[in-house]
């Protein structure tokens, strides 16, 4: 891999299912990782079932905010200049897509290298393939220290080592595990899965049921190909050994794209021969067996299954079960966004963000439910609404269009879903500069509301109105717009969505109004302390720093602006941070440290790029970014400018917050 890597840009690693290429593939990533000047990407594809969201998963892999109307157009110019290695695990189900965009990238970006795992070739011009093959085996006729240096007998010994501490291959069992290895062909997972079971059974029985169950015909066999049946039949037989419930219980959390926590399984999971209490026991059982995996994380134990087993369980899943299944799922998800919402002021916005974060792959699975017709599309309608925040701090506004779009499609219908999901729809088209949708959606969403009589949706609809109106360039009409929509959030008694309403008028207002503005922020950053809501805290002081320039005080815009960048790193919010970047080099123009301003302008530089975006096409950043690339330009002369923002734009992201944030106060 190494030696093929320095001669191709595009390596894919084929092989059967369970062989390890996964494994591989992460081994060498970290191997390379020195050898690529802005680094190694891994980008896990396993859980993504929709084509459609390749490119944004892709771009939110590389935390890129996806600002532009083309996340491909925002990847490319990401990538364009670097040197970095792609890695892209599980392509087999997304093989057409894949495809595309690996040859886009390849194109666009001549120093990009990635290295694909696949069950078959992508079919990429200028593609190199790398077969992995299974683990060798060895004849049960070698001697003990010769069959013991075959790689399938050495991870089998580790494995059976794990459940039965002690176990080592001696002349009294190297034959057997030979040929086990051998009736396995050296296939990994089957492997693993196999010896785990030497926990209750000797080894020489357990060659026994597997030369039994594997000289059975193994179900479906003749759509399976040749070198894909031992794991198959590995898997048959594992399932066979689970009891009724554990079965159960494997084919249900296979639902599960993104892991699966206890409290999610118990509340899903149970019916028909699995009780609720058993649950624990059940998953206990199957960790013990290999087929799930336990993970520590902060939060607590998540479990997760290969892909591999994944997809078997799925296909033990009858319809009947699935459709039962899929609806507690949906319904337990839409509970869980709404127990999470970002759209609320309080202590747990920083864990709310983290949680729907991690549970983003199973949140994929509940909303293709409902618009597969599972459950009710409009149920998925107010899904994807009600996590509007989260596709703008994430950086999914893409992934957001794109669910929304989708219910929009499916629920024509006049009711309250559609109309909160066309104003949530609108303001994520804004954010992406895209006027031309927004404005006809917002217009349908106050006829619908008004004919529905939803306040709350009509209240909204004049807030998006309002901001649109500051991207058209007419700021008295956005701040009256914003003040139209708070009084209707205040007369229904959506307290939150009128403190979010005065951000808004706070930070697009600043130039206009910069008094109305710091009395909005102090009052958003008062509510947001008294709530202690760190996520709009940040928010808050990016406000306030606006504001503070406005008025020409940039000492407390530097200090407002640090603190902001500095909260918003912490949510790895590369929109945010890369607003507070740009007023950091106005205020270091304004001390005429014109050096530093030069320098920082060039490490927003990428970062403005990679989001599709412009603070030249910014309402709030217009005037203050063109004054200071011409006075840092006149001050240092074009050559000195030109070397300091060619310094800054080499930094890379995490030098970048370093030098503009922690060296704020002296070079």
């Amino acid at each position: 891999m190494r030696r093929m890597l320095g001669h191709t840009r595009l390596l894919t690693l084929t092989g059967t299912g369970g062989v390890g290429k996964t494994r591989l593939a992460v081994q060498a990533g970290e191997a390379l990782r020195g050898a690529f000047a802005h680094g190694v990407e891994l980008v896990e594809l396993a859980t993504l079932e929709d084509g459609d969201l390749l490119e944004s998963a892709v771009a939110t892999a590389l935390g890129l905010r996806e600002l532009g109307p083309c996340s491909m157009t925002t990847l490319v110019d990401y990538l364009a200049d670097r040197r970095m290695l792609l890695v892209l695990d599980n392509c087999e189900h997304l093989l057409e897509e894949c495809a595309l965009l690996v040859d886009r990238m390849l194109r666009g970006a001549p120093r990009l290298r990635i290295l694909a795992t696949s069950r078959q070739a992508l079919g990429v011009y200028g593609e190199q393939v790398l077969y992995v093959p299974p683990l060798t085996t060895s004849d049960p006729g070698e001697a003990v220290r010769d069959i013991a240096r075959h790689d399938a007998v050495r991870l089998f010994a580790e494995r059976a080592a794990r459940a039965r501490p002690g176990f080592t291959v001696d002349a009294a069992n190297a034959a057997t595990v030979a040929r086990l290895s051998q009736r396995l062909e050296g296939i990994p997972l089957a492997i693993e899965l196999a010896a785990v079971r030497l926990r209750t059974t000797p080894v020489e029985q357990l060659l026994r049921e597997l030369d039994e169950h594997f000289e059975a015909p193994v179900e479906g066999a003749r759509s399976v190909l040749p070198r894909h049946r031992s794991l198959r039949a590995t898997l048959d037989w594992s399932f066979g050994l689970c009891s009724a419930a554990e079965q159960r219980l494997w084919s249900r959390l296979s639902m599960f794209a993104g892991g699966v926590a206890l409290e999610a399984a118990e509340a899903i999971c149970p019916g028909a021969e699995i009780d609720k209490e058993d649950v624990v026991d059940l998953i206990a059982g199957l960790v013990d067996k290999s087929v799930l995996i336990a993970t520590e994380r902060d939060t607590g134990v998540y479990y997760r299954m290969l892909d591999s087993i994944r997809s078997y369980g799925r296909e033990e899943l009858s319809p009947a079960e699935a459709r039962a299944l899929g609806r507690r799922y949906v319904e337990y998800y839409r509970g869980e966004v709404e127990r999470h919402r970002l759209d609320r002021l309080s202590p747990h916005q920083l864990e709310g963000f983290r949680a729907l974060h991690r549970e983003l792959p199973n949140l994929r699975v509940a909303l293709d439910l409902c618009f597969g017709r599972t459950v009710e599309a409009s149920v998925g309608l107010e899904i994807a609404s009600a996590l509007w925040v989260f596709w703008i701090i994430a950086g999914s506004l893409t992934e957001g269009r794109h669910w929304l779009d989708r219910g929009l499609r499916l629920v024509p219908e006049a009711n309250s879903a559609r109309a909160h999901a066309l104003w949530v729809d609108s303001l994520l088209a804004l954010h992406q500069g895209d006027l031309k949708t927004a404005l006809p959606q917002l217009e349908e969403c106050r006829i619908l509301a008004q004919r529905l009589g939803d306040e709350s949706a009509l209240a909204f609809a004049t807030q998006v109105s309002g901001i649109a109106a500051f991207s058209a360039g007419e700021p008295r009409r956005g701040l009256a717009l914003l003040e139209e929509a708070r009084a209707g959030h205040l007369a229904g008694g959506d307290v939150d969505a009128a403190a979010i309403n005065r951000f808004y008028a706070a930070a697009y207002g600043a130039a206009e109004a910069p008094e109305l503005s710091i009395t909005l922020g102090d009052w958003f950053l008062a509510l947001s302390d008294a709530r202690d809501a760190q996520l709009s805290r940040g928010y808050a002081l990016f406000a306030l720093g606006m504001a503070a320039w406005n008025q020409g005080d940039w000492r407390r815009a530097e200090a407002l602006m640090r603190e902001a960048a500095e909260l918003r790193n912490t949510l790895n919010d590369r929109w945010g941070l890369t607003q507070c970047l740009e007023v950091l080099a106005w205020t270091a123009c304004a001390q005429g440290r014109y050096e530093r301003a030069a320098t920082i302008l060039g490490t927003a530089h990428p970062l403005w790029r990679a989001m599709g975006a412009s603070p030249t096409r910014l309402f709030p950043h217009v005037r203050g970014h063109e004054q200071c690339m011409a006075r840092a330009h006149e001050e240092l002369g074009g050559r000195a400018f030109a070397a300091a923002f060619r310094q800054g734009a080499r930094l890379g992201l995490k030098r970048t917050i370093t030098y503009a944030i922690e060296r704020a106060d002296g070079e």
